[in-house]
């Protein structure tokens, strides 16, 4: 039987991780028949996941099989159930219920975050968001659909509730959006309700001022400091003791890492991401790497660390699957490295703030940076061309070298 490289998840991390472990069993010159390059997720589509904050949210995915096609990797679909490290086995579970057992000499796990539910009365059965694929279509529905309704000021109002980068994003977007349904004359109410006494608290103080201008041109309220109580089917309560009527919650507030981590032996972050050495080793589970939103690793070594964000999962995904080849043909593996860190926020009709640096310094702002930012949404983020040498050239791992 040939060497298996077995990767979970088609997310960014898993795409690229694939796209490079192939790209390396090339370079080592080695067939197919002698090494498989096995991808395990539930469809063989990207989930363009930075998007979904926008409308259409369906349309936010782009196929996958021709890609790995293209490239000998095969695809195999389902859900991961469970690892068992030490046999070196997961059990994946088909969408007719039916399981299977899948061998691995190296396993790269890159399956991604999910939006954090704490215990909030009403956040589950009241409140929507733009996580997931099926939920931001759910949203968008809700919202197509809220023109149907009688008019008043909870169909009216909508309130983000998390004023990190996500929450930032939609909410810029939601009164334009609104409008667009119920009317460009509607009296619309937009507020965004963040724990910290700032809004994007993450994002730190330089870009915040352009955030601020641009939310107060959009007409956003903000209600700092205060945490959600209750979500009911028209209101949100707040911990300052306020009420807000509103038909529409978006819950955005943070993710954490998606709980096969817990199944393979090791440290984690807060976040529930494993730590991982610079090869992207889980260092107690040799034969197991991590990429993406599951990986806590250091970018660089001045102390910082990957953020569960697309440019990252990309990076990590592509040293990932060429370390994990590498390591299986007993070759030298590449230390990941990240030393540009950039952002890029969405700020709706207004435009758009990209930052350099940890610092977040400011380097463009309004229409410039809304340019930027639609390019990386519609060009950069996506999957390559489904030829061979394109492929090869996109996953190389020395992209991440960047000065």
């Amino acid at each position: 039987m040939p060497q298996r490289v077995l990767i979970v998840g088609a997310g960014f991390a898993g795409m690229w991780a694939a796209l490079s472990a192939a790209r390396a069993l090339d370079l080592a010159g080695r067939s197919a028949g002698s090494l498989e390059i096995v991808v395990v997720a539930p469809e063989p589509y990207l989930h363009v996941r930075p998007r979904l904050y926008e409308s259409d949210a369906a349309s936010m995915k782009a196929p996958l099989l021709d890609l790995f096609a293209a490239v000998g990797v095969r695809f195999h679909q389902g859900t991961v159930e469970a690892i068992d490290t030490g046999a070196r086995t997961i059990l994946t579970r088909d969408a007719k219920g039916t399981t299977s057992s899948l061998g691995y000499d190296r396993l790269v796990l890159a399956s991604g975050s999910r939006l954090f539910r704490p215990s909030i009365p009403g956040l589950d059965e009241f409140a929507f968001s733009v996580d997931q694929t099926d939920e931001a279509v759910a949203l968008d529905l809700h919202l197509r659909a809220l023109a149907k309704r009688p008019a008043s000021v909870s169909r009216n109002t909508v309130v983000v509730a998390g004023g990190g980068f996500t929450g930032i994003e939609i909410v810029a977007e939601i009164p334009t959006r609104l409008r667009s349904f119920l009317g460009v004359d509607a009296a619309i109410r937009a507020v965004v309700v963040e724990q910290a006494d700032a809004i994007g608290p993450d994002l730190g103080p330089g870009p915040r001022p352009v955030i601020e201008n641009a939310l107060d041109a959009a007409g956003v309220e903000r209600r700092l400091g205060a945490a959600v109580t209750s979500i009911g089917r028209d209101f949100i309560a707040l911990s300052n003791g306020e009420t807000i009527a509103t038909q529409t919650v978006i819950w955005t507030a943070g993710a954490r890492a998606q709980a096969l981590t817990a199944q393979v032996p090791g440290q984690r972050d807060r976040f529930g991401r494993l730590q991982v050495d610079r090869d992207l080793r889980v260092p107690d589970a040799k034969n197991v790497f991590a990429a993406g939103d599951v990986a806590c690793a250091a970018t660089d070594d001045v102390g910082n660390v990957a953020s569960m964000s697309c440019q990252h999962a990309m990076a990590l995904g592509r040293s990932a699957g060429h370390n994990a080849v590498q390591d299986l043909l007993g070759l030298p593996l590449r230390p990941y490295t990240q030393v540009k860190y950039v952002t890029c926020v969405d700020l709706g009709p207004w435009g758009a703030v990209y930052t350099e640096g940890w610092e977040r310094t400011v380097m463009l702002t309004g229409k410039e940076a809304k340019d930027l930012k639609r390019q990386i949404n519609s060009l950069w983020i996506y999957p390559p061309p489904a030829d061979r040498a394109a492929i090869f050239d996109a996953a190389d791992p020395a992209r991440l070298v960047v000065a």
